[in-house]
């Protein structure tokens, strides 16, 4: 599996995705699980988990239908039962479905080192958080939490997802569930541990507090975030600043202290270390961080159509103007919005924003098959770039995500859909089909039965 030809190969000749049956059986081997020959052996579970997956998430009802679909070894000829499926899926540890992910993204993730996915020799990622849905049972209220104000049992337990993309070749490095009140930066040092010295990490401006920038720094990684909405930045040339923390401050003034002028609207300045550190970070995490750090702060307007002059403001840890222009630096900061068309097709297009699994450890599992299965989808765009000689970024995902479907072995992948550049697009997040009105449940079910009955007595 050293190349994405090897790969989509693979996902042709095999129903069961790109590992196949002896893959999946060895990471079990590996992980002393311990199985009988059965209709639900792992390798069959595994690949009617991909195929549920990769139909839009359908119920569990289902998916017996798709396995006597499915050609030889994914399933076809078997019979079972919706709670011999899901028995089946339970059986399995999620540090196998990791392990298949991590399996998945060793095959792939070379890619986002080829030259032409990398900015001014440097690998790219996109950092975000965003949120999922799941059924309401006690363990997953329990787990994640669910959104305040509501009654019990008018709500749906909700997780805090963070997610890692490759910029360049839009791969997902990794999503993390959390507690629906976790917040952005509690994951990031494990995000960190995907990244290598040189990397650089573009995220919005929750991220360019002080402690990760600092984390960055120590690590030898880059950031590129817009400035922190409540810190103040000035770029008069030798202005005094407030000590961080000190006594009587100045209004209006900001805390970093200059240290050089760059060219208009861009500096080098000094940020201290706050005397507390985030919630999110250990004490003795914090204590290590350097006293302060150096960065660079720059400001731009541009033009957006729809939207007029945009001021952006941003901090970056690449401090060399001659061989990162601030340009560049703005231009790379603008493409951090394919981020937010990433997650829309892990939620939209593949509908995860509502899993189906009942329990804390099956969401996880499913959490990691949706990784697994978008990866794969990325890897036919990926394979299609490179033959039609476009953009990976203006290939279709849905198109991909459908005749990843609906291939068979020995299918050829044919020239997909190419989306015309469309930079500037702005488009109303607005349905135009009316839904049905019914009410929102607003009281616990038992009690709106029981309203119910009254109402039918008295008819």
């Amino acid at each position: 599996m050293a190349s994405i030809a090897f790969g989509l190969q693979r996902i042709k000749d095999d129903p069961l995705g790109v590992l196949g049956r002896e893959g999946i059986e060895r990471v079990c081997r590996e992980l002393g699980v311990d199985w009988r020959e059965r209709q639900l052996d792992p390798a069959t579970t595994v690949g009617l988990f991909i195929q549920q997956v990769l139909h839009g998430n359908v119920p569990c009802s289902e998916v017996r239908h798709l396995a006597a679909a499915a050609p030889g070894g994914g399933g076809g000829g078997r019979s079972f039962t919706p709670q011999a499926y899901c028995d089946a899926r339970a059986r399995l540890p999620l540090a196998v479905y990791q392990d298949l992910l991590g399996a998945v993204n060793d095959c792939l993730m070379p890619q986002a080192r080829r030259d032409e996915h990398l900015w001014r020799g440097h690998r790219t990622f996109h950092v975000d958080g965003s949120t999922f849905s799941m059924p309401d049972t006690p363990e997953l209220r329990e787990a994640f939490g669910t959104a305040s104000g509501q009654q019990p049992g008018c709500g749906f337990p909700v997780a805090h997802l963070l997610v890692l993309f490759s910029a360049a070749t839009g791969l997902l490095v990794d999503a993390w569930a959390s507690p629906l009140r976790t917040g952005d930066l509690a994951e990031t040092p494990e995000a960190h541990l995907h990244l290598d010295a040189g990397d650089v990490l573009i995220g919005d401006d929750t991220f360019s507090g002080y402690p990760h920038l600092a984390g960055l720094v120590g690590q030898g990684l880059h950031g590129l975030f817009p400035v922190h909405h409540l810190r103040i930045v000035s770029f008069e040339k030798g202005r005094p600043h407030n000590a961080e923390g000190g006594k009587h401050p100045v209004k209006g003034r900001p805390t970093s202290r200059w240290v050089k002028s760059l060219g208009k609207e861009d500096q080098l300045v000094e940020y201290v270390k706050p005397g507390s550190g985030p919630a999110w970070m250990t004490r003795a995490a914090y204590d290590a961080l350097p006293a302060s750090i150096t960065v660079r702060e720059l400001r731009r307007t541009v033009v957006r159509p729809g939207l007029g002059k945009v001021t952006i403001t941003l901090v970056t840890t690449l401090l060399d103007p001659k061989e990162y222009p601030a340009e560049e630096l703005l231009e790379l900061r603008l493409r951090r919005w394919d981020v937010e068309t990433n997650i829309g097709h892990l939620k939209t297009t593949m509908k995860m924003d509502v899993l189906h699994c009942r329990t804390e450890q099956g969401v996880r599992k499913e959490l990691a098959v949706f990784t697994l299965v978008y990866n794969l989808v990325r890897a036919v765009m990926l394979e299609a770039a490179r033959r039609q000689e476009v953009p990976v970024s203006r290939v279709s995902f849905a198109d991909a995500y459908h005749w990843l479907r609906h291939a068979r072995p020995g299918d050829v992948l044919p020239p997909l859909i190419v989306n015309p550049h469309r930079p500037d697009r702005i488009e109303p997040r607005c349905k135009k089909r009316r839904p049905k009105q019914y009410d929102l449940m607003n009281k616990p079910r038992a009690t709106l039965r029981k309203l119910l009955k009254k109402q039918r007595k008295k008819a």
